[in-house]
């Protein structure tokens, strides 16, 4: 299944802990002496503005699960950065203890806003309408991302684990059509079945410039892949390249066609 299907109310169970936690985690980061000019390892980014917008995307995500509008890009790539830079300019602090702070207050607002909105409430996000569990799912999964890009600055471990990326599933199967490059699937027709070590998966359909994602990997796919959930989400999130995860052994490829394999990273553009 692609996530965990057991819910407490409108999240699925595990998924409000992990929240909570990965915030927590992420702010004892940067209450350890965080140097906030470090340069984010492939990015442009400092720390501070990092952890700035981390704070500032959690607020966002309490404010949409409060039912309050706010418009944030068109949902492409090239928007979404226009986005975060602008709210970045607008918003000075980059000291560790307040964004520390700031992260785990939001994180909370949001979760008290999803779990009192009920399972059949839906919001307008930056990648589309989503229901409560979704768009829990995305907070997570953004709180992962960029918690990642601070543990690599700080030299510090990172709060990914395979339980919490099983939980980023329900937001990446329902973002990945929307991301997907149509210039790259056009010319392709094909199915995968996507499975992480030790559980977990999804199936994808590309048929030209249509891709379509289901919970449930299909039965006969051309290529199954079957890889390590850390691995996986870094790759998703475009933090780790195929080649090091291949050269790991983080990796398998199996099925009729197992030649698609390399291409699909590509068929997406990190959300």
């Amino acid at each position: 299944m692609a996530g965990q299907d057991v819910c407490d109310g409108a999240l699925p169970r595990g998924l409000g802990a992990a929240i909570r936690e990965s915030a927590g985690e992420i702010a004892a980061l940067l209450r350890q002496g965080a140097n906030m000019e470090l340069r984010v390892p492939g990015a442009q980014w400092s720390a501070g503005q990092a952890a700035a917008h981390l704070a500032l995307a959690n607020e966002l995500m309490a404010d949409l699960a409060a039912g309050r509008a706010r418009p944030y890009g068109d949902g492409t790539p090239q928007s979404l950065a226009a986005a975060n830079e602008q709210a970045l300019a607008a918003f000075g602090e980059r000291r560790p203890e307040p964004l520390a702070a700031m992260i785990v207050a939001q994180a909370d607002a949001c979760l008290k806003a999803l779990e009192e909105g009920g399972a059949e409430a839906t919001v307008v996000s930056p990648l589309g309408v989503m229901g409560p569990h979704v768009l829990g799912s995305y907070l997570l999964t953004h709180m992962l991302g960029h918690g990642y890009d601070l543990a690599r600055t700080l030299g510090r471990p990172h709060m990914i684990t395979r339980a919490r990326v099983e939980l980023t599933l329900p937001f990446l199967v329902t973002v990945m059509p929307r991301v997907a490059d149509t210039a790259r699937t056009a010319r392709l027709s094909a199915s995968y079945a996507i499975r992480l070590w030790g559980g977990g998966g999804f199936g994808v359909r590309v048929a030209g410039t249509t891709v379509s994602v289901s919970p449930q990997p299909p039965a006969r796919p051309d290529c199954t892949i079957l890889i390590e959930p850390v691995t996986f989400l870094l790759m998703a999130l475009g933090r780790r390249g195929q080649a090091s995860a291949l050269a790991r052994g983080r990796i398998l490829v199996r099925g009729r066609k197992p030649w698609l394999a390399p291409r699909f990273p590509g068929l997406f553009t990190a959300p």
